[in-house]
């Protein structure tokens, strides 16, 4: 009896508890992380392209912390990089050319649906820098988007919007952009009518958390048995939009789509056109997060993979040379 008194006197005083696990936190602080270098293609360390893209680089990412890892946004600012995993977890560090990492650091993001308590409350799949430096997250299963502060210290709101509101569970808002002109995309990952084609994805008009803000809907046709899983915007209005595969035999593939200017539209069947392929010989993993850089005037493509917190997958980070 006194065993069934105690268990209901958690549920009483343990806000959202329903017998889940508790969401796993990162060691806050200091971080000691590990950059291991890897090539593009294992068996021919040389070769170098991919389609439009030219590998310069990339590591795999290690830290004894078992939370480590599940990034599936990032923002990448010269040597500073901020990783957010779909845990709400935020991992920052410089890295410059020598693939070093320095000074990371972890924390979690503040604020958030739910109480925090299971890890469906902070389902945190993608990231868009707003206009003026502020960042929108996208919270899957939510369906809600919180904008914080340039540093994801402080929560300014947040908003559920309507034409989000009927997309599944664990299809949700995956990826982001903000537009040339301030606007914001927001793709779903797999969100399918019947009878349409493509899936669900919409385009904010305005302050993203504003009620008040107009917004239209367009689908995203990605090839078949991929799903969006992340985007970004050129500087001359075409989008990346990066797309994954999972099944046998290779279980993760990815491709990197391009999307021309213009192309979205209300009401649009939007298509990509691919230009690279993460499959084969070549690296290939569960990649979900994309960022965009410049150097010496080109643009320069950022890739990250979640890895699950899975012993067998990697938290991989690759930078490229857009070529086209």
């Amino acid at each position: 009896m006194r065993v069934l008194f105690v268990i209901l006197a958690v549920l009483l005083i343990v806000p959202g508890w329903s017998g889940a696990e508790r969401l796993p936190l990162l060691q806050q602080g200091r971080q000691q992380v590990t950059a291991i270098p890897v090539n593009l293609f294992a068996k021919d360390p040389a070769r170098k392209r991919l389609g439009a893209l030219t590998y310069l680089g990339g590591v795999e990412l290690r830290s004894a912390d078992p939370v480590f890892g599940g990034f599936s946004s990032m923002r990448v600012r010269g040597d500073r990089f901020t990783m957010l995993s779909d845990g709400g977890g935020i991992v920052r560090f410089t890295m410059g050319p020598d693939w070093q990492v320095r000074g990371a650091t972890a924390r979690e993001l503040p604020g958030g649906p739910g109480t925090g308590w299971q890890k469906r409350d902070r389902d945190s799949e993608s990231m868009a820098v707003l206009p003026g430096g502020d960042i929108l997250v996208g919270f899957e299963r939510a369906n809600a988007l919180w904008r914080y502060d340039h540093a994801l210290r402080r929560v300014i709101g947040w908003r559920a919007p309507r034409a989000m509101r009927k997309w599944s569970a664990n299809s949700g808002p995956e990826a982001m952009a903000t537009m040339p002109d301030g606007s914001v995309v927001v793709f779903s990952e797999s969100n399918a009518k019947r009878g349409a084609k493509g899936f669900a994805a919409i385009r904010l008009l305005g302050n993203p958390i504003d009620p008040a803000t107009p917004w239209y809907r367009f689908r995203y046709v990605a090839p078949p048995q991929f799903a969006v899983t992340d985007a970004i915007t050129l500087p001359d209005g075409r989008m990346l939009v990066l797309v994954r595969r999972f099944g046998l035999p290779q279980l993760f593939t990815a491709r990197l789509q391009l999307v021309e200017a213009g192309a979205i539209r209300p009401g649009a069947i939007v298509t990509g056109r691919t230009i690279a392929a993460f499959e084969g010989e070549a690296i290939h993993d569960n990649f979900e997060a994309l960022a965009l850089t410049r150097e010496k005037g080109r643009d320069v493509v950022w890739i990250a993979s979640d890895d699950n917190q899975a012993f067998w997958q990697r938290s991989l980070l690759l930078k490229f040379r857009l070529e086209s």
